[in-house]
């Protein structure tokens, strides 16, 4: 589970993100990495209905959650993270949404240095 310190809840956090990050995707999922002035890294979760239906969508985002909370810390300080599960996540294993989440965080980090 995430601190509640480490949640992205707002709607404007969530778009600002969104419109100011660094893109990175996987076929079952898109971050979106924005650097900010901050303390801790913060992040959030969109599961929307193509996932699936509740029991899956509530499923995903649980695992995804868990995932995301192993690697907040390796992320810079005042960091925001937006994670957007597409339908592929649905049939996913824990593993699979861990080595894309990896990989979409290595692309969206390495587009923000450059």
């Amino acid at each position: 589970m995430l601190p509640a310190g480490s949640r992205l809840t707002r709607r404007d956090e969530f778009a600002a993100t969104v419109r100011g990050g660094r893109r990175g995707g996987r076929s079952r999922l898109v971050v979106h990495l924005a650097r900010g002035d901050g303390d801790a890294p913060r992040a959030g979760f969109v599961v929307s209905r193509a996932v699936g239906n509740s029991v899956v969508r509530h499923r995903v985002t649980r695992r995804l959650r868990h995932l995301v909370a192993a690697r907040l810390g390796a992320l810079p300080p005042g960091s925001r993270l937006v994670v957007r599960a597409l339908p592929p996540a649905a049939a996913a294993s824990s593993a699979e949404l861990g080595d894309d989440l990896d990989g979409a965080l290595h692309a969206a980090a390495r587009r923000s240095r450059s």
